[in-house]
């Protein structure tokens, strides 16, 4: 499926105003160094390298010490936000509100989490191409291949309580892609930022189905120590 717009801009929007508790680091866990530089770099890259993607925003906090050296001032398509909030989801609509003068409400917003250092401009292209036209958007996931089980407590620890279906269950990756104007409104309609855990769930309130594009594992997200590893050798392998 291809867009067939072909005035249509694209512009990447990395939200990376967490602390990273579950990494439990001496710094955000964005700013880790994974083969030789930090996370938030590797994902930045693959949107400077990308020719679809026309600028890359990052929305830090406003007392964010580590930015400027991660990504110095005058870096070519980049620019830097200091509007982050308490919510993964509150940086991502204060940074669409920063940007309301730069950008049209058909031009598409690749949201991509700053802790997935594995993203590539070839999933990025695998993205724009699968979405196409599609109103409703669409975002990078896995098909579920294990078995999944719903656990329930019991007086031997957590047990498993029964077994999920698969079928049609998917791993939600980003970048996540929508247009201005619709994420704009699915977020703004958003009364629980804590129930939004990613753009799709707040587009997906608004009775609307993104597209489900198959990413990789390599774009996994780095979230407890022992993936950093995991990560380190899927950059080391290239794309």
């Amino acid at each position: 499926m291809t867009d067939t717009n072909p005035t249509r801009r694209y512009v990447a929007l990395l939200p990376a105003a967490g602390v990273g508790a579950r990494m439990a680091a001496g710094c955000p866990k964005q700013y880790l160094t994974v083969a030789g530089q930090p996370m938030l770099r590797h994902a930045v890259e693959a949107f400077r390298a990308s020719t679809l993607i026309s600028h890359t925003y990052v929305v830090v906090s406003a007392a964010d010490g580590y930015i400027d050296e991660v990504l110095p001032a005058g870096l070519a398509g980049v620019t830097v936000l200091r509007c982050g909030g308490a919510t993964r989801m509150d940086s991502v609509l204060n940074g669409l509100r920063a940007i309301q003068n730069e950008i049209a409400e058909s031009d598409m917003v690749l949201v991509h989490d700053a802790a997935r250092p594995g993203l590539t401009p070839a999933l990025i292209a695998r993205l724009i191409d699968g979405v196409g036209d599609d109103a409703a958007g669409g975002l990078l996931a896995l098909p579920v291949v294990d078995t999944v089980k719903r656990s329930a407590p019991s007086a031997q620890g957590v047990c498993s309580a029964a077994t999920i279906p698969r079928n049609g269950m998917w791993l939600a990756q980003t970048p996540q892609m929508f247009s201005y104007q619709l994420l704009l409104r699915a977020l703004g309609r958003a009364t629980d930022p804590d129930a939004i855990t990613d753009d799709a769930s707040a587009v997906e309130l608004l009775g609307l189905t993104p597209r489900l594009i198959e990413g990789h594992p390599r774009n996994l997200k780095v979230t407890l120590p022992a993936d950093i590893r995991i990560a380190e050798m899927y950059l080391a392998a290239g794309e």
